[in-house]
C-alpha cells in the first residue's frame, strides 16, 4: 500500500497538470481573437511579474554567471519554441486534441536519454514508445479527417518540450528553481513580443481576455511549483504515472467548458500513449529495483 508521501506526492502532481490544463484552456479560450504573439507577450509578462514577485520575496542565491550556463540556455530557448508552437495550436484545434497529442512527451523524453544522454533503454520500453508513437498515429490519422497543420505543429512542441526536459537535466545542481522558471518566462515574452506584428498586429485586449490571461498565468506558476514539490516528496517511479490526468483535465474542460466534442479516434489513441506511458513508468521502477537489490551485500 503506497504511504501518505507518495499518495501526497500523487495528489501534487494532479494538482500541477490541472493548473496546466486551466491555462491551456484559458489560452484556448482568448485565442479565438487574439494572436499567438500577442498572448504569449501578455501572459508571459504577467508570469514573469509573479516569479519576480517570489524571487523578491524569497530571495535565492544565485550569482549572473549560472545565465552563461549552456544547458540553461538551451533549456531557456526549447521552452520559448514549445511555447510558440503550442500556444498556435491551440489556436487552431480543440484543447482535447492538442492535449492527446502532448501526452507522447515523456515516451520521447525516454527515446531521447536512450539516444543522447546514454541511459539504458531496454526493447520492453523500446516497445512501449513505439506503441505510444502508433497511438499519436490513432490520433492524428495521417490521411484522415484528423491531420491538420495543428497535428504537426503540437508534434513540433512535443519534441522541442522534450529537448526542453533534457536540457534540464544537464543544468548546473547550483541553480535556484525560480531562475530556470524565470529564465524561460523572460524568453517566452521576448519571443511573444517580437511575434505580436508578423502574426497581426496589437489587438486592445478586454477586461476578459486580460482576466483570463492572468488566471492562466497564475495557474501556469502555481503548476510548476507544484510540480517541482510533488517530484521532492514521494518516488518518483510511483507519481510520474500521475501526470497522465493532464488528458481527464483537457478533455474536461474541453468538453464542458469550451464546448468540444470528442470523437472515438481520439480516446483509442490516447488509450494508447497512456497504456504505453503508464507501463514504460513501470518498467523502470521494475529495474530500479531489481538494481538496488542486486546492489545489496549478501
Amino acid at each position: 500500500m503506497p504511504d501518505n508521501r507518495n499518495l501526497r506526492g500523487a495528489l501534487l502532481m494532479a494538482l500541477a497538470m490541472a493548473g496546466f490544463s486551466l491555462n491551456d484552456a484559458m489560452v484556448r479560450l482568448v485565442a479565438a481573437h487574439m494572436n499567438t504573439g500577442q498572448i504569449m507577450l501578455l501572459r508571459g509578462a504577467m508570469t514573469t511579474l509573479i516569479i519576480g514577485l517570489f524571487a523578491w520575496r524569497m530571495r535565492p542565491a544565485f550569482s549572473p554567471s549560472m545565465l552563461r550556463d549552456r544547458a540553461l540556455m538551451l533549456r531557456t530557448l526549447c521552452e520559448a519554441l514549445a511555447a510558440i508552437a503550442y500556444v498556435h495550436a491551440l489556436g487552431l484545434m480543440p484543447l482535447s486534441n492538442a492535449a492527446s497529442i502532448m501526452q507522447a512527451l515523456p515516451l520521447v523524453v525516454t527515446m531521447g536519454a536512450a539516444l543522447f544522454l546514454g541511459e539504458k533503454v531496454g526493447w520492453r520500453r523500446w516497445l512501449a514508445i513505439s506503441a505510444g508513437f502508433c497511438g499519436v498515429l490513432v490520433i492524428i490519422r495521417p490521411g484522415g479527417d484528423g491531420f491538420t497543420v495543428a497535428s504537426l505543429i503540437v508534434i513540433a512542441s512535443v519534441l522541442t518540450a522534450a529537448a526542453r526536459d533534457l536540457a534540464t537535466k544537464r543544468i548546473m545542481p547550483g541553480a535556484p528553481t525560480l531562475l530556470v522558471s524565470g529564465a524561460a518566462s523572460v524568453a517566452v515574452t521576448v519571443s511573444g513580443a517580437l511575434l505580436v506584428e508578423p502574426m497581426g498586429g496589437w489587438r486592445t485586449p478586454d477586461v476578459t481576455d486580460l482576466a483570463a490571461l492572468g488566471f492562466g498565468a497564475l495557474m501556469l506558476f502555481t503548476a510548476y511549483q507544484t510540480l517541482i514539490m510533488a517530484m521532492r516528496t514521494g518516488d518518483i517511479s510511483f507519481i510520474a504515472p500521475f501526470r497522465y490526468t493532464s488528458l481527464l483535465w483537457s478533455i474536461l474542460l474541453g468538453v464542458v467548458f469550451l464546448g468540444e466534442r470528442l470523437d472515438m479516434w481520439i480516446i483509442i489513441g490516447s488509450g494508447i500513449v497512456v497504456a504505453a506511458g503508464v507501463y514504460m513508468f513501470y518498467r523502470e521502477n521494475r529495474l530500479r529495483r531489481l538494481t538496488a537489490a542486486a546492489s545489496q551485500p549478501l
